[in-house]
């Protein structure tokens, strides 16, 4: 557990000594507050807009522009944790060192995490700004947040999976936006689906879990699949690290 912590707090100081990192947090804030505005706009015209007098139920997953963002900066956030130290050659030094698999893939999982919550901590000043014109329920903003996390921990743990088996860090970036593609592509077969499957589809659909954290319904079978889709990627990047210091 020390290990792991210790290359937590590497990478989050590898994470924002980066003017990379800075341009990425920038971009999102614009892509957040371009999001935020114009579903202001909507409800400052059609105030009855999905049931709520605000536009944060919208925001959270109410749009595609709250998936499109995901999509991208992803895989450019979970790229280099893994893929990098491969293609700088420190991956097989870092492997013979004794520190565990499980502490490294741990380690740099929970610096994602902790910067992808530091990328969503700005957009508290949205809950602000709206409760200066209209009311809001604290305990579905904590709800939205929550589902922000868990989509995010899912969405990071394929980032480090596909970093873990990637040479480089475009090929990582690539594999993931695509998967990450694929598996919100297989959660809109909901709306075309018969009865039968509708329910499948929607279980797997990441928009109908952050539809309903969004209205402040915090489904425990949304977290379970999250949690345990992103405990198998995070096992299976273990696993993929032991097997490259079996073959080094």
């Amino acid at each position: 557990m020390r290990a792991g912590w210790a290359i937590c707090k590497r990478e989050l100081r590898s994470f924002f000594v980066s003017p990379v990192a800075y341009a990425l947090l920038v971009a999102w804030l614009l892509c957040c507050g371009g999001n935020y505005g114009f579903v202001a706009n909507i409800y400052s015209s059609q105030p009855a807009t999905g049931g709520s007098d605000n536009p944060l139920t919208m925001f959270f997953g109410g749009t595609l522009l709250f998936f499109l963002p995901l999509l991208v900066f992803i895989p450019i956030m979970t790229m280099r944790l893994l893929a990098q130290e491969r293609a700088e050659g420190t991956l097989e030094a870092l492997l013979t060192s004794p520190v565990s698999e499980r502490a490294v893939v741990l380690g740099k999982y929970g610096a994602a995490l902790i910067f992808w919550a530091a990328l969503w901590a700005p957009t508290l000043i949205y809950v602000w700004i709206t409760s200066r014109f209209g009311d809001v329920d604290l305990g579905v903003v904590a709800a939205s947040y929550v589902g922000v996390l868990a989509v995010g921990g899912f969405y990071l743990a394929i980032g480090v999976l596909m970093s873990a088996l990637a040479p480089n860090q475009v090929v990582a970036a690539t594999m993931t936006f695509l998967l990450l593609v694929l598996l919100f592509g297989i959660g809109i077969f909901q709306f075309m689906a018969f009865d039968l499957t509708r329910d499948v589809f929607s279980y797997v659909s990441i928009w109908t879990h952050m539809q309903d954290f969004a209205k402040g319904v915090v489904d425990t079978r949304a977290l379970v699949f999250d949690a345990t889709a992103a405990a198998l990627m995070i096992f299976l990047a273990i696993r993929t690290l032991e097997w490259r210091r079996l073959t080094s």
